[in-house]
């Protein structure tokens, strides 16, 4: 009797059930609520370029390894070496290809009809998340982003590969 009574009165507890009947929050804290979630940076929108060797010039200029942003300049003549958003080095560009098959896309009814059906669900989970207080869905699609850097015994010079949604680009340093 006693141990009937001891096994059913524990049960009842929120903290020792299986499946407890309320969500347990530590510290009466929900996950998301957190500064860090809610008030946090965008992530950088440039491909990041890893260093492993120092880079030097003829003026005694160095490049320390690390990683790095890399950035086409508005003209695409220049590729842009950033760390912590501050230029560390500019470097000439001698190839730049656009893809340019994405921007021919043909609008057709089905196309239109599954891109409107889309907007609606956003703004339909966006209504709920405002409900709970969360931030609303990210509507940006995902680009597509790498950059690579490579030496070339031949010639002496490393090659650095900018690859960003449709646009490529290829420039050089001298080392």
């Amino acid at each position: 009797m006693l141990e009937g009574m001891y096994v059913e009165n524990i049960m009842m507890h929120s903290e020792t059930r299986v499946y407890p009947t309320e969500p347990q929050i530590s510290a009466g804290v929900i996950d998301g609520s957190q500064a860090i979630y809610r008030y946090s940076l965008r992530e950088s929108s440039y491909p990041t370029l890893s260093l492993v060797d120092e880079i030097s010039d003829s003026q005694g200029n160095i490049i320390p390894p690390g990683h790095y942003e890399l950035a086409l300049s508005d003209e695409r003549n220049f590729l842009i070496l950033m760390q912590s958003k501050k230029p560390i080095a500019i470097i000439p560009v001698f190839r730049v290809d656009i893809d340019m098959s994405t921007y021919a896309v043909v609008k057709d009814k089905k196309a239109l009809k599954k891109e409107k059906k889309e907007k609606k669900e956003i703004a339909k989970t966006n209504a709920k998340r405002a409900k709970k207080g969360l931030p609303p869905v990210n509507t940006e699609k995902d680009i597509y982003q790498e950059a690579t850097i490579e030496y070339i015994p031949a010639g002496g010079y490393y090659l650095i590969r900018y690859e960003r949604g449709d646009v490529k680009a290829w420039g050089a340093i001298k080392g």
